[in-house]
Formats: C-alpha cells, sequence, structure tokens
C-alpha cells in the first residue's frame, strides 16, 4: 500500500521578486491508496504530476511522509523505484535505445546478466504485448501508440508491484487510447494513473481530483466525475 501523511511540497519560486520565495504544489495530502485502479483527474497545474512522482521517489514531500509497500521514500527511494514502475506522459523521454529490442533489453540488465537469455525475455515480453514485429525497428518509425506500448513493456520488465501513469494518453489517437486502454485493464498490477481522459478514469475503482495541489474529492468514478465536469463548466 501506498500511504501520503500530511503531505507537502514547496518549490523555489523563480518568477517572484522575493528573495527566498516559495510556491506551493501540494499541501494537506493525507491518501492511502488501497484500490487496485486509482485515477487522479484535475485541470493542468492541479499537482496530478507531482503526486505522481512523489510515489516513487522521484521527488521528495517538503513536509510529511510518503511510504511505499511500508518503505519511507525518503531513505529508501532507490528500494522503492524497483517496486513502482513509471510510465511517462511522452515515451520519448522513455525510450532511450534505438529499438523496442534494445530498450527492453536494457531494462533487464539489471535481472539477467546472460545476454542471451536477456534477449529471449526481450523477445517474450514484446511478444506478450502483440509487439513481435517491432522488435527491430527504429522507435522513431512507430506510431504514438506502439511507442507508448514500447514504454509500458520496459517498465513491466523489471517486474514492479505498482505501476504509475502520468497522463498516458494525452498524446494517442482514439484507436491507440483504446489500445492503451486494454493493456491497462489487464495489468496484475496496482495502477495509478493521472488523466484527462474521463472514459479512462470511469473505468477505475477510485477517482481523486486535485485542484490548486489539493484534494478536492476522493470516491467511487460515478461520484466524482460528475462533480469534477460541473465545475470545469461553470469555469
Amino acid at each position: 500500500m501506498i500511504q501520503l501523511e500530511g503531505v507537502k511540497v514547496e518549490v523555489p519560486d523563480f518568477a517572484s521578486q522575493v528573495r527566498g520565495a516559495s510556491k506551493e504544489l501540494l499541501a494537506d495530502i493525507n491518501l492511502a491508496f488501497t484500490e487496485q485502479r486509482i485515477a487522479l483527474i484535475g485541470s493542468n497545474g492541479s499537482g496530478k504530476s507531482t503526486l505522481l512522482k512523489l510515489l516513487n521517489g522521484l521527488i521528495l514531500p517538503s513536509a510529511g511522509q510518503v511510504t511505499v509497500l511500508g518503505l519511507d521514500t525518503r531513505p529508501h527511494g532507490k528500494d522503492v523505484r524497483r517496486r513502482v514502475g513509471y510510465v511517462f506522459t511522452d515515451p520519448s523521454a522513455q525510450l532511450v535505445m534505438s529499438t523496442p529490442l534494445d530498450d527492453i533489453q536494457l531494462s533487464l540488465r539489471t535481472l539477467i546478466s546472460d545476454k542471451d537469455l536477456r534477449r529471449r525475455r526481450a523477445l517474450a515480453l514484446l511478444a506478450e504485448r502483440g509487439l513481435s514485429e517491432l522488435a527491430d525497428q527504429s522507435i522513431y518509425d512507430l506510431s504514438g501508440g506502439e511507442r507508448q506500448l514500447v514504454s509500458l513493456t520496459t517498465v513491466l520488465a523489471v517486474e514492479p508491484e505498482i505501476i504509475v501513469a502520468d497522463e498516458p494518453t494525452t498524446l494517442l489517437d482514439l484507436r491507440n487510447r483504446l489500445t492503451l486502454r486494454r493493456a491497462f485493464a489487464q495489468l496484475p498490477q496496482q495502477l495509478i494513473v493521472s488523466t484527462h481522459d474521463l472514459e479512462l478514469a470511469a473505468e477505475m475503482d477510485r477517482v481523486i481530483w486535485l485542484e490548486g495541489g489539493r484534494v478536492v474529492a476522493d470516491g467511487a468514478p460515478a461520484a466524482v466525475i460528475p462533480q469534477y465536469e460541473e465545475a470545469m463548466a461553470l469555469v
């Protein structure tokens, strides 16, 4: 389980003319992530991405505590990142090798030392996602949806216990959004996703609405999403 207790995140406010000024990205966050599939919704700048980065120690709280599977992210960030896989909005930020096969083999280096075994495992992982034909293609020749599925596969390669995904459908067309949603639905891991895709959010067990770095509503999708839509219509 992931738990946030009294969490606040502040960063320097370089736009301010006041020396040493800071701005608050999150405040008064007290959450326990117990459900299997959870969505974070909210407008741009609401704090969704900041909260997600807390969950695998990419950033640390300015105050309060984040624990992941019993591990405090402050002293145990490396261990937490082994357990929590992070899928970025733009797969180009995640894919660093020239082909899908190379990228997945790179992810597997910490688990499998033998090159031949590593290659076979990478090919098997691609096959599981229906991506075998893309193994040796250039990353730059893939569609947005294909890149995002390869990104997800590189994350799953190291067998994390939890998957967090930051607006993973934002850059995708409808066909590829549906493909990625089906892939998410099949994951055995706990999934925590930030999204503007309310159809994706509606498929989750729980939805948390953030605005201004604070939790506005938290509950079942059927209760939270209509509140969010009504509020956005009034803006």
